[in-house]
């Protein structure tokens, strides 16, 4: 077995261990490494990360620059990586594959693709062509010599169409297309994240949010992954924020209360 392939079926058998997957999600090569260092198992690209790296907002990363990207994170660690590859930068399924095609080749053990259209106007894709993206990006990504784990994204609730019925027969339809793994983004009542569990047979993961269920009670629920998002990445931001607007605004050095801990960390992480 290939060392890609190897790293995607270790992704994959991740998803079955006594406890969720704990997923985070890093923004360059430097918070990689670092997570990499914290003992987590596996590693997930995010849009909003990247594009904020790029001082864009998420969904303004072209395909190019998010296939890039994903190579750099693979690069980075020995960890098995997953790509946010967004609605697949296309949307006629067989675009799709294609695309899927060519984040393969970077090394990625994963990747999912979601059914936001990218219209305000008509935010999610209609099913029937919802479901054959998902069948086509299965095909691609199940068809190499390394078969990559695929993650299909319900964006009900994330786009503003909170419709529990509709998201779970999406995602049923997305588990009958071929995907691996079920995800509905920004699901927090405990209720609806169980009957999304209760209702597929696959591994379905969940999006930390503040208020919502802990690790704890997320696998009391059935829930199989826990990823953060952009979280960590606008984390950063907020934090850089708060020492810049302290040196500009007030000319003092408080910020250099964390620098001890900064250089602690990026020893330990970079050092190796």
């Amino acid at each position: 077995m290939s060392e890609h392939a190897s790293r995607c079926q270790l992704f994959g058998d991740l998803h079955f261990g006594d406890q969720p997957l704990l997923l985070p999600n890093p923004w360059d090569v430097g918070s990689a490494k670092l997570l990499a260092s914290l003992g987590f198992q596996a590693l997930a690209t995010t849009s909003a990360g990247h594009a904020a790296s790029l001082g864009r907002l998420d969904g303004q990363v072209t395909r190019d620059e998010a296939i890039e990207h994903a190579a750099a994170i693979v690069g980075a660690t020995e960890l098995p990586v997953s790509a946010d590859f967004e609605n697949g930068f296309a949307t006629e399924p067989q675009a799709v594959a294609a695309n899927i095609g060519l984040a393969a080749a970077t090394g990625l053990a994963g990747l999912s693709v979601e059914d936001y259209s990218g219209d305000d106007d008509d935010p999610i894709y209609d099913m029937a062509l919802a479901r054959a993206r998902v069948e086509a990006a299965a095909e691609a990504a199940h068809g190499g010599a390394a078969r990559l784990v695929l993650t299909a994204r319900s964006e009900n609730y994330l786009h503003g169409r909170p419709d529990i019925a509709d998201t779970i027969a999406r995602l049923q339809a997305y588990q009958e297309a071929g995907a691996d793994v079920l995800y509905a983004p920004w699901l927090v009542e405990p209720t609806e994240i169980k009957a999304v569990c209760d209702s597929v047979d696959l591994p379905v993961n969940v999006l930390a949010r503040p208020g919502g269920p802990t690790v704890v009670e997320l696998a009391a629920l059935g829930v199989a992954r826990v990823s953060v998002g952009g979280a960590f990445a606008l984390a950063g931001l907020a934090a850089l924020n708060r020492a810049a607007s302290e040196f500009l605004d007030k000319g003092t050095y408080g910020f250099f209360g964390e620098v001890a801990e900064g250089v602690a960390v990026r020893d330990s992480a970079f050092g190796a």
